[in-house]
């Protein structure tokens, strides 16, 4: 059984699968074998062996790794951040539930209607 820390993907376990994915390419047909071997001991994802599995059918066919680099840094560690942020400056204002009151919260009555 492999040991997470001499498998040919740095922090394999820690990679996404789009990560993975284009990551594998650079990979011999024996480092992916034993990717997928480590992936069937340990988490069995089923889309992570499927795409060691059909990778690993494209070398056996003929394919060539490509160039790349295993080590390169994974998509999440660019530092980069999405969304929107957050702050109070970016906050809405607050704001009065309408006249006919949510679920949580009754409406008011507009008075005596005469």
């Amino acid at each position: 059984m492999a040991d997470h820390r001499t498998l040919p993907l740095p922090d394999y376990d820690h990679l996404p699968i789009g990560g993975l994915e284009s990551r594998v390419r650079a990979l011999t047909a024996e480092e992916v074998e034993e990717l997928l071997a480590y992936e069937r001991d340990h988490a069995d994802r089923l889309p992570v062996t499927q795409l060691l599995t059909a990778r690993l059918d494209q070398l056996r066919s003929g394919a060539e790794p490509t160039s790349g680099d295993p080590g390169a840094l994974r998509p999440e560690q660019h530092g980069r951040r999405s969304g929107s942020p957050v702050s109070p400056a970016t906050s809405p204002q607050p704001m009065s539930p309408p006249p006919h009151g949510t679920p949580d919260q009754r409406g008011k009555p507009k008075g005596d209607r005469t």
